[in-house]
């Protein structure tokens, strides 16, 4: 079970029959807002309230990796595109739409809604 306290601290709570352990897994120093595993469960998207997203890749990795930063108003979501892990979708604030590669960040496509986007 992964789950985000406001300090930005991922955890994860390893649960066993009635025994658990709970691991630190990483520390990005900005509230997540949203946790998305890939369909393969071996990437985890962090959304922050600061508007980035970064890549964890859990058990093989001890940080996360900061892949975006707003450009144009703070990310709302984000999520992987399917199938396979390899491209990601997010909407920012400002309405604009946009599809990622996960290994670089690298921008594929873009869209604008033309109007401000809001979590209800």
């Amino acid at each position: 079970l992964y789950f985000s306290a406001q300090g930005g601290i991922l955890f994860l709570y390893h649960i066993k029959d009635l025994h658990y352990e709970m691991k630190i897994c990483a520390d990005i120093l900005q509230p997540i807002t949203n946790l998305i595993f890939s369909p393969d469960y071996t990437v985890l998207l962090l959304v922050t309230d600061q508007g980035a997203v970064y890549t964890y890749k859990p058990p093989h990795s001890e940080e996360a990796v900061k892949l975006l930063d707003a450009c144009s108003g703070y990310f709302l979501a984000a999520d992987f595109l399917t199938p396979g892990n390899k491209y990601c979708v997010s909407v920012a604030t400002s309405g604009e739409v946009q599809v990622w590669v996960l290994e670089d960040g690298t921008c594929l496509s873009k869209l604008n809604l033309n109007m401000e986007v809001h979590v209800t």
